[in-house]
């Protein structure tokens, strides 16, 4: 007798509650499936790697606490057996590189069929990889990324591109510092990036070529 395969282990983080419940309720009507745990954060998603031991992580790449993609790093590094694959509304072909150069597997986008989420953990569970269709279009033909931003944060990530502190922006844009805080960490997380420092550079990058 052949002996059945074992469950592909999954552990999903996403920061929507009902997103997480749709796809677990997806996930789990796929009998090879095996939805280990859920995560709304970091914290929460550190301690159920350790617990579950998923064979593949879907992340979402906007999380309110961080990014996923740093997230996603900082699971492989813990556990390199994993796999990283990333679930996102955005087909940012940036998002997409920075996910891969983070050690991702996959990058499928969370309006995508069920048959495709399904096809890109199956894939990636196998050691290979996936991209969306739509994400691997804009990727390869190289469009610039569709905007993601608000037209304040735009705004914002232009004073910072050419050196203005937050004090300095909420005065030109009357604004108080907290509300202009609270846009720069809005940015950080929508663009992927980790901390101040690679806000700053990403900004200054982007002023460069505004020019």
């Amino acid at each position: 007798m052949t002996t059945p395969a074992a469950p592909i282990r999954i552990l999903l983080v996403d920061d929507h509650p009902m997103v997480r419940e749709g796809l677990v309720a997806r996930l789990q009507a796929v009998p090879r499936f095996d939805v280990v745990g859920e995560a709304g954060g970091r914290a929460e998603a550190l301690a159920q790697l350790q617990h579950g031991a998923p064979d593949v992580v879907l992340m979402d790449v906007g999380l309110k606490d961080g990014n996923g993609i740093a997230l996603g790093a900082e699971m492989l590094a813990a556990r390199p057996a994993m796999k990283l694959l990333m679930f996102s509304m955005y087909d940012n072909p940036e998002y997409v590189q920075r996910a891969l150069t983070a050690g991702a597997r996959g990058y499928v986008l969370k309006d995508a069929p069920a048959s495709e989420i399904v096809s890109a953990i199956d894939a990636v569970a196998a050691g290979g990889t996936f991209l969306s269709a739509a994400v691997s279009g804009r990727l390869f033909r190289g469009q610039a990324p569709r905007p993601v931003l608000t037209p304040r944060e735009s705004e914002i990530l232009g004073q910072l591109g050419q050196g203005a502190s937050s004090k300095q922006i909420a005065r030109d844009l009357d604004l108080s510092v907290r509300t202009v805080e609270a846009h720069r960490q809005s940015i950080k997380r929508k663009l992927g990036l980790d901390g101040q420092a690679e806000l700053i550079r990403y900004a200054v990058e982007h002023a460069r070529q505004a020019r």
